[in-house]
């Protein structure tokens, strides 16, 4: 009788830390994606002052 309630013990607990798991997984992917959204924010950022300084520059150069 001591193996089989040992056996069921050591599946609960193993399907425990998958749980655990499985969270600390989800967390880290969340905190990703906040990431990726951040960076793509910055980069579009970035590109709409780089086409700004580009009319800029164009107009400087048409002037001349």
């Amino acid at each position: 009788m001591f193996w089989p309630m040992f056996a069921v013990a050591v599946g609960f607990l193993g399907l425990a830390v998958l749980g655990v798991l499985a969270v600390r997984v989800f967390l880290e992917a969340r905190r990703l994606g906040r990431q990726v959204a951040d960076s793509a924010r910055r980069i579009n950022r970035a590109a709409e002052d780089l086409e700004r300084a580009a009319v800029g520059a164009a107009r400087a150069v048409d002037a001349l």
